[in-house]
């Protein structure tokens, strides 16, 4: 059986995360994929969790995996936008699908039946999107088609305050997850880190807010978000240094084919009035082999 939140271990392989020791927890789990698929299950024992401890892709580790009622539920919590999501989920799976038909013969000529997979993405970051939005792996191919062979869908949920309100609502410990991660950022907008998830904790905990389990994990819960929010505000950080140098060359990209094409207007002009390279390369100050280059490129294109 898997470990509630409160045994979970301090040290891991990978770095844990909030939300992942929170729905590690089988009943809060189970309240959370009710809301998701408008289900009343309510015996935790029906979830079979095989988050993989171990996957072969480290860096690429879902939060959370599991099996119900013949489906196979891949979670996964983001505070930033990530555009390889499809991708990472691909990769997960097929490692998962490696371990659950370990001992089944691939070679059979009777069929391996398969949970059926679902990904889900609780994005609850700055950068604004939609309250749901499908991204899908067949997006990031080279040569689009119609009808790929290969497809992954994965459903991205906006769970920051004012979106998605009915999921939220249905689910008591996902719209407090939400409600802690907003205070801890609104609060280190003025406050150092520490002292802002040691408010938020504080003030939570008082109002009933993931009270229980705050209060028994409350060491691990303040490293955990102070880890968190440091590593969003780096990516953010350098995304948007990416975007600037992006920018920059682009910049600069467009004044060396604008410089480009106006020495190309002027060498035509010069062979127009039948000068050689080494006269045309005279009067415009160049070297001759870049009057040569432009010239082939004119003659070529006539």
């Amino acid at each position: 059986m898997s470990k509630t939140a409160s045994e979970q271990p301090v040290s891991r392989l990978y770095k844990s995360r909030v939300f992942e020791m929170i729905f590690s927890d089988r009943k809060e789990l189970l309240s959370l994929y009710n809301a998701l698929n408008e289900t009343k299950y309510d015996d935790p024992d029906l979830l079979e969790i095989n988050t993989l401890e171990n996957a072969i892709y480290m860096s690429m580790k879902n939060d959370i995996s599991f099996v119900i009622a013949s489906r196979l539920n891949l979670y996964e919590h983001q505070s930033t936008i990530n555009g390889n999501l499809p991708l990472r989920f691909l990769m997960y799976t097929a490692d998962l699908f490696s371990v659950l038909t370990r001992e089944a013969n691939l070679y059979s000529s009777r069929q391996i039946k398969l949970p059926t997979p679902r990904f889900v993405v609780f994005y609850n970051g700055k950068d604004p999107i939609p309250d749901r939005q499908c991204v899908r792996l067949s997006e990031a191919f080279i040569v689009p088609e119609e009808a790929p062979s290969l497809e992954l869908e994965v459903t991205i949920l906006n769970i920051n305050k004012g979106h998605n309100q009915e999921i939220l609502a249905a689910c008591r410990t996902l719209h407090d997850y939400t409600e802690y991660t907003a205070r801890v950022r609104q609060y280190a907008e003025t406050k150092k880190l520490e002292d802002a998830v040691e408010q938020a904790i504080t003030e939570c905990i008082r109002e009933g807010i993931l009270a229980d389990f705050l209060s028994r994990n409350r060491a691990e819960v303040k490293k955990m978000s102070i880890y968190e929010y440091d590593e969003e505000k780096h990516m953010r950080q350098e995304r948007t240094e990416w975007f600037q140098k992006g920018k920059e060359e682009g910049i600069e990209e467009g004044i060396e084919k604008g410089e480009r094409e106006k020495l190309r207007q002027l060498v035509k002009k010069k062979l127009r009035k039948g000068l050689s390279d080494e006269e045309i390369a005279d009067a415009l100050e160049e070297d001759v082999d870049t009057i040569r280059r432009l010239k082939e490129e004119i003659l070529g294109g006539a």
